[in-house]
C-alpha cells in the first residue's frame, strides 16, 4: 500500500508512513533505530594517544616558559641585591677614613657576593697635566667597584665607577699626588 492511500471502498482506516532520517528504518532491517543508538562510535585508541601527546607537548612548552621566567626573576633579584650592596659600599667609601689609592676586597652576605674596590688618582685625558701640582689642592679620585656573585660569569658581574673630589691630608700622604 502506498502512503496516503485508503483501504476499503467507503473510506476506512488511513495508513500513513512517516519519513525517518536517512539510514534509519522502521526496525525491519539491519539499521533499525535500536541498532543506531547502540553503534555510536567513541574515540579510538589512536585518537586518545594523539590527544595525550599534544597535551604533553603543550605542558612541556608551558613548563619551559615558566622555568625560563623563574630563572629571569632569580637573576633580577640577585642583580638588584648586588646593585644595592655596591651602592652602599660606594656611599661609605671615604667616610671615616680618607680615600687612598689602592685596592680592597671583601664580601657581602657570607660570601655570596664578592667585591673589589680599586681607587686611583684620575686625570682628564683631554687636558695635559699641569707643570706643577699644588699639594693641598683637591683632586679627583676614580673609584671602580666590581661585584661578582654565583659563578662570576658575564651575567653575574656588576661594575660601577665613580669620581670623588678629595682634599689630600698632608699628615697621611704628605700632600704628594
Amino acid at each position: 500500500m502506498r502512503a496516503g492511500s485508503t483501504s476499503g471502498a467507503g473510506g476506512g482506516c488511513m495508513e500513513q508512513k512517516r519519513r525517518l532520517p536517512s539510514g534509519v528504518s522502521r526496525g525491519d532491517g539491519p539499521t533499525s533505530i535500536a541498532a543506531v543508538g547502540s553503534s555510536q562510535r567513541g574515540y579510538t585508541l589512536i585518537e586518545v594517544l594523539v590527544a595525550f601527546a599534544v597535551l604533553a607537548g603543550a605542558l612541556t612548552l608551558l613548563l619551559g616558559i615558566l622555568t625560563g621566567a623563574s630563572r629571569q626573576v632569580r637573576w633580577a633579584d640577585q642583580a638588584g641585591r648586588a646593585a644595592l650592596h655596591a651602592q652602599s659600599l660606594l656611599d661609605q667609601a671615604g667616610i671615616g677614613e680618607p680615600l687612598q689609592p689602592g685596592q680592597r676586597e671583601g664580601d657581602f652576605e657570607d660570601g655570596r657576593y664578592q667585591w673589589t674596590l680599586a681607587v686611583e688618582h684620575w686625570r682628564d685625558p683631554a687636558v695635559p697635566p699641569p707643570a706643577t701640582l699644588d699639594p693641598g689642592a683637591p683632586r679627583l679620585m676614580r673609584l671602580q667597584l666590581d661585584v661578582r656573585w654565583g659563578d662570576g660569569g658575564p651575567r653575574e658581574r656588576l661594575r660601577l665607577e665613580s669620581l670623588r673630589l678629595v682634599t689630600p691630608d698632608p699628615l697621611v700622604d704628605g700632600g704628594l699626588p
